[in-house]
Order: C-alpha cells, then structure tokens, then sequence
C-alpha cells in the first residue's frame, strides 16, 4: 500500500475516499481483505476519473496488492438522516 495510497491521495476526480483493513464479517469470514470507498460529483465525473491516465494507473495498481481479485460496486448514496 505504500505505493497504491501515494497514487489514490493524488487522484483527481474523488471529493472524499476511505478505506479499512479491518474487515470482518457478521457471522463466519469476512470474503474481503480490504475495503475502498470514494465519493464523486457524479457518474459522468466518476467516469472521466476512472478514464483519466492517473485512474488508469490507480487501476494498474490494484494487482500489486489485491492477489485474490477485487469486486467493483457502483451505488448512488441516498441521505438518511432523520
């Protein structure tokens, strides 16, 4: 990850990102090792982030670390409070 956050912190497009290593599962194994969320204007802006040369690399990356695959999940986020 030393190398994989340097290229995420310096990605143009995101408005906020997260992530965890601590992943754990309600009941058994959790299936996942890590988990990475970003926040963009829209789908048009997340879209032109992913195409961009810096995104590609970010992409690139993803190998390095995540031997096992990654699962890729697009949702809009619906505000909840209340």
């Amino acid at each position: 990850m030393n190398h994989h956050l340097p290229l995420v912190k310096n990605w143009p497009g995101p408005l906020a990102w997260r992530y965890s290593f601590d992943v754990a599962a309600t009941e058994g194994e959790a299936p996942y090792f890590a988990v990475f969320e970003a926040d963009f204007a829209d789908a048009a802006a997340m879209a032109a982030a992913q195409a961009s040369s810096h995104g590609q690399r970010v992409a690139a990356d993803v190998v390095n670390y995540a031997t096992g695959g990654l699962v890729v999940i697009h949702y809009p986020v619906q505000d909840g409070t209340g």
